[in-house]
């Protein structure tokens, strides 16, 4: 069980599994390097063409820190061949127990297609908590997640199937979404023209518009609480923003907060927010960056902020729950 947990919560952080049909394992190299360069090391290879089986042992052995799991998995012999090729998880478009028993009693992750409440209790008498949505858009999509999420408190679902760079963050914001499956990352006939650099630009772009990252406020070291309310009345009168005193320090507007006492960072801080904390420290500290654990901030239970543990450029840098 614990082999099935790590897989699906790295897939929780990776936040998007890009879903990849390819009819030539010569392209499975450049595929994963592309996928991996955007920053989505993960694939499901779906396993309905001769090269699937070949293509997944190739980005399974070149690039080991990848996920690559096999998707429609539709007999045991198939669960065989992609596992010894080196799948990491299953996922088909159906619930078929005998398939799912065989994974679960062999401790490998399982992720069945749902589309109703029947096959949620089907997949709850097997032992699963994670299933996929399929086809999401089609089965209802948004609606009937939000539907579904109040019987099954437990059960988290990953959507596949007209899910787009549109809609992804909107099902992603979802509390019972787990991750979103989607083949609009490689289209068809980037991969026939061997397009590699398109394929990693939409796989960047698909994770920036994840991710949401964005500027909410510059906190300023004004030093003492009479210069903090100089510097906040300045900035008021440059932009028009009205002044909001905290303990603290003084809002100007939501851009700006002038620190009443020093703080963090030598110049100030940097408030970065976020569509999901977690998703977010996941994608940076695989670019390199370090969080100081010991600076979260909970709210109502809830993880609220982090800062990283290096200044840049003077300031302190923390991330902000949206």
């Amino acid at each position: 069980k614990r082999n099935m947990n790590e897989v699906l919560e790295k897939i929780q952080k990776i936040g998007i599994v890009p879903v990849v049909v390819l009819d030539d394992a010569k392209d499975a190299a450049p595929l994963a390097k592309a996928l991996c360069e955007g920053g989505l090391p993960c694939a499901e290879v779906t396993f309905r063409t001769a090269a699937a089986e070949e293509s997944i042992r190739i980005m399974a052995k070149e690039f080991p820190d990848m996920l690559v799991g096999a998707g429609t998995v539709l007999t045991t012999e198939q669960v065989d061949r992609a596992v010894n090729a080196g799948a990491k998880f299953i996922v088909s478009p159906g619930l078929n127990p005998t398939v799912v028993k065989y994974c679960v009693d062999k401790g490998i992750p399982v992720t069945p297609g749902t589309s109703n409440p029947s096959d949620v209790e089907m997949a709850i008498s097997l032992g699963l908590d994670v299933v996929k949505f399929f086809p999401a858009e089609q089965a209802g999509g948004i609606n009937m997640i939000k539907a579904m999420a109040a019987p099954y408190t437990q059960m988290k679902f990953m959507p596949t199937g007209g899910i787009s760079a549109q809609n992804a963050a909107e099902y992603l914001a979802l509390p019972n979404v787990l991750c979103c499956g989607g083949s609009w990352m490689v289209p068809g006939d980037a991969v026939a023209q061997k397009d590699w650099k398109r394929i990693e630009d939409i796989t960047r772009s698909a994770v920036n518009k994840m991710l949401g990252l964005e500027i909410r406020h510059v906190g300023v070291n004004s030093g003492t609480p009479e210069q903090s309310m100089k510097d906040a009345q300045t900035l008021s009168k440059l932009l028009g923003w009205p002044i909001d005193e905290h303990k603290n320090a003084n809002f100007v507007g939501e851009g700006f907060e002038v620190m009443k006492i020093p703080f963090r960072g030598a110049h100030g801080h940097i408030a970065v927010a976020c569509n999901s904390i977690k998703r977010a420290r996941w994608h940076m500290e695989r670019r390199g960056f370090a969080f100081d654990d010991d600076s979260v901030i909970m709210k109502d239970g809830k993880l609220r902020a982090i800062y990283l543990k290096d200044d840049i450029a003077g300031f302190a840098v923390h991330l902000l729950q949206k």
